[in-house]
């Protein structure tokens, strides 16, 4: 028996059991809320759960029974907590790339029966987040190792400028060779400054292991599946339980960021040691240390392309010897490689820059060739079946994994240059930063420029629909005195909001001038190896001039971004509504599991869920009631995979209410694989019913376009929005434009829920007065 038919023996058996009760169980949208106004009462008392998610009801319903009654007992999930809650979320505004390449993973198109190809796109994803671990620790090496314990501590004049450097300088303009403290080898003080990077290491692996404890613990509800080739992957039981990849990826990109830091210690003095009349000792540890290092890095690139996700099945196991030993052993060639390089070797002084343009350079030159395969891999994927909705035809997944990309190649660069500036006022003391950071900055101002040409063609384009909607709005008001100005109003809101339509356009016009900017900024760089001003010195005046005007402008757009960002994330720490905005972008961003990066904030749908599902199959085993899942915004995605996991005795009993959804105007179309029409129409045989509000001056939700003969419409016909046009007598002020909130302020949102447990529990007849007498009670509502 499959699961529409164990639901349609399950409600014919109800339906001879009398009335029951009903339950609606309200999941709140991004930025969170209060359930005092999400139940519409200021004395709301909690039922189940703790401080970080829980459900509340009225005071008034804590104690009443669940018999039937004339409305049905509202109850509200508020889980906002888990992505805007105490002051260390601030913190996570440093892990937005790793958050950006995790969404890459997920953006996938739909290709059942591919599985070696979605397995290698995986692993290419996978691969690239594991750059970024590295570029991430490479950025805080340049900072600490060669900008400061390199270039500035061995600079008289510039440790006179910071005299907290003092000690570790050399004393070579007084005494010629002489060193006035332990620490002014430069060995050691590369190995003193290496503290920085893996104390940051240290730190990721900490809230990584920590959110662990707090999210992908929860087991999930287990049930066994109904086999769906065409169905959506959220319904397996082990999706929302990622303990074992979590685990296995944090191992390996903790060993990667120490052998980071390791490499950057040992390469200077390895360099000396390998030059000829070098210490014969030193020469051959350093090169057992060098083979030591590979050996590490392959086992740990190896742990990140041997295994992806388990979902088939709830994977409890955990590989606890590669779990400890992978970081163990990287950190025990970290201390040996700090021994190494603290050896004094007489007559080492520091010059110049460390290796960081060819250590950048390789990055990001295998950071575009795993992007370039990734987009291979995934137009293969589309071409087997083409979804003309998904978002850039199949290569928004490449196109972010490269947005995550650049943004840490911005904000490694945007920190060095910060740091070299403060310690060098003047450009005259220091070499500075890699002269690829440089060229990096340099390509800001035309990026910023085309989208600039973006942003005003998508103006033009709005205004000219805004025009076009007048028209529409003065049809759908027959009779009533014309009000230009409410008029355009309304219009205006219609248009604005078909902007979230054009994001696949503004990510592909993004990723293409990246690519290509970066590109020639490599180029640049490496057949140069100087700046951009002065590399077009000698050439042509215009190109010259554009050369100096983007690195100027990149610079100072560098260190504005820098000083916004440490100003976002300092207000966000001390401030609970800014914290709450960051916690907007998470809600977004973070839904999805951390299958591709495991310092990627938590996700806080691995909790979320399998509290909305152990709710709902507890709720309706012990009262045997009727439940509708009402979500609005992102909670109805939350809702939606909460439906996936239900088994098929509970889905019987579960009406699904979504409304403002982005459920196929955003994650349809960005996640094909999870939230296409396939998965969605299989997500509507699940559930008993569905139905879908939302508006035309809603930007966020849409309609869901699940069709099917057999059963009513899911979506509802757009809402009116504004409920009233002029004043009448319902409405004697003007009525708001209410766009993506309020959606139970609409007498249709009351209408909708009743006609969902009417199809639900359909009305019984009521008692025959005579024989021959008809029923008195309503007919089928469904």
């Amino acid at each position: 028996m499959n699961r529409a038919q164990e639901r349609a023996a399950g409600q014919r058996a109800d339906n001879d059991a009398g009335p029951e009760p009903e339950l609606e169980l309200l999941v709140h949208g991004v930025g969170g809320t209060t359930p005092e106004k999400m139940l519409g009462d200021p004395r709301t008392v909690r039922v189940t759960g703790d401080d970080t998610a829980a459900v509340f009801r009225r005071a008034e319903d804590a104690g009443a029974g669940e018999g039937p009654r004339d409305e049905p007992v509202q109850e509200a999930y508020v889980w906002c907590n888990l992505t805007s809650g105490d002051s260390s979320r601030a913190l996570w505004l440093v892990l937005l790339p790793f958050m950006v390449v995790n969404l890459a993973h997920w953006m996938r198109p739909a290709a059942p029966g591919r599985q070696r190809a979605v397995r290698l796109y995986g692993l290419l994803v996978r691969l690239a987040a594991l750059t970024l671990t590295v570029l991430l620790v490479a950025a805080a090496c340049e900072v600490a190792l060669d900008l400061v314990a390199w270039q500035c501590a061995g600079v008289h004049a510039c440790t006179r400028r910071h005299s907290w450097l003092t000690f570790l300088a050399p004393r070579a303009s007084v005494t010629p060779g002489g060193h006035d403290s332990w620490w002014s080898l430069p060995g050691r003080r590369l190995a003193l400054a290496a503290l920085v990077p893996t104390a940051l290491t240290c730190l990721l692996w900490y809230l990584s292991h920590r959110t662990w404890s707090a999210y992908e613990s929860h087991r999930p509800l287990s049930h066994d599946p109904e086999p769906d080739t065409d169905g959506s992957a959220l319904a397996l039981p082990g999706f929302w339980y990622g303990r074992r990849i979590v685990a296995r990826l944090r191992a390996a990109h903790t060993a990667a960021a120490l052998l980071t830091v390791a490499a950057a210690v040992a390469t200077p003095a390895a360099r000396l040691d390998h030059r000829p009349g070098g210490p014969a000792a030193l020469n051959v540890l350093s090169w057992l240390l060098t083979v030591a290092l590979l050996a590490c890095a392959a086992a740990a690139v190896t742990v990140v392309c041997r295994r992806g996700r388990s979902e088939n099945e709830l994977d409890q196991q955990l590989d606890r010897h590669l779990v400890r030993g992978l970081p163990l052993g990287a950190l025990v060639l970290l201390l040996l490689t700090v021994v190494y390089a603290g050896w004094a070797r007489p007559g080492w002084r520091s010059t110049g820059r460390l290796a960081g343009d060819p250590a950048f350079g390789a990055l990001m030159l295998a950071q575009g060739l795993l992007v370039v395969a990734l987009a291979v891999v995934a137009r293969d994927l589309y071409r087997r079946r083409p979804d003309p909705r998904a978002g850039m035809r199949g290569l928004s997944g490449p196109a972010v994994a490269l947005l995550a990309c650049a943004l840490g190649g911005v904000m490694s660069g945007g920190v060095a240059q910060r740091v070299a500036d403060w310690l060098d006022g003047t450009h005259a003391l220091l070499p500075g930063p890699p002269v690829l950071l440089t060229w990096q900055a340099s390509t800001i101002p035309p990026v910023l420029a085309a989208l600039l040409v973006l942003a005003a063609g998508l103006g033009m384009r709005t205004a000219r629909l805004a025009r076009a909607e007048r028209d529409r709005v003065r049809h759908e008001h027959p009779g009533e005195p014309e009000d230009p100005g409410r008029t355009r109003t309304i219009a205006q809101v219609r248009a604005l909001a078909t902007l979230t339509d054009r994001a696949p356009l503004v990510v592909a016009v993004l990723a293409a001038t990246t690519l290509a900017l970066g590109a020639v900024a490599l180029a640049g760089a490496l057949a140069t190896g100087k700046t951009p001003d002065a590399a077009a010195r000698r050439t042509y005046d215009a190109v010259q001039a554009v050369a100096e005007t983007s690195q100027a402008l990149g610079s100072w757009l560098v260190g504005l971004g820098f000083v916004l960002f440490v100003t976002w994330g300092r207000r966000a720490y001390k401030d609970a509504s800014a914290r709450r905005t960051i916690g907007i972008l998470w809600d977004v961003g973070t839904f999805w599991p951390r299958a591709a990066h495991p310092f990627a904030p938590p996700c806080y749908a691995e909790r979320a869920v399998p509290d909305l599902t152990w709710r709902m199959a507890t709720w309706t085993q012990c009262t045997g009631g009727r439940l509708v899942l009402s979500g609005h915004s992102q909670g109805s995605v939350l809702a939606a995979a909460a439906a996936w996991q239900l088994p098929p005795s509970v889905c019987g009993r579960i009406a699904l209410l979504t409304y403002g959804s982005p459920l196929e105007r955003l994650y349809g179309r960005w996640f094909p694989a999870h939230f296409g029409p396939p998965a969605l129409a299989g997500l509507h045989r699940d559930v008993a019913c569905w139905g879908n509000l939302y508006r035309l001056t809603d930007p966020i939700g849409g309609p869901v376009r699940v069709a099917d003969d057999t059963t009513p419409e899911v979506d509802h016909a757009p809402l009116r929005d504004p409920l009233a046009y002029g004043r009448t007598p319902a409405h004697p002020l003007p009525a708001p434009i209410l766009g993506h909130s309020d959606y139970q302020a609409d007498p249709a949102f009351a209408r909708e829920r009743t006609g969902l447990l009417s199809r639900l529990r359909p009305a019984l007849p009521g008692p025959r007065t005579q024989p021959d007498a008809p029923s008195a009670g309503g007919g089928n509502a469904g």
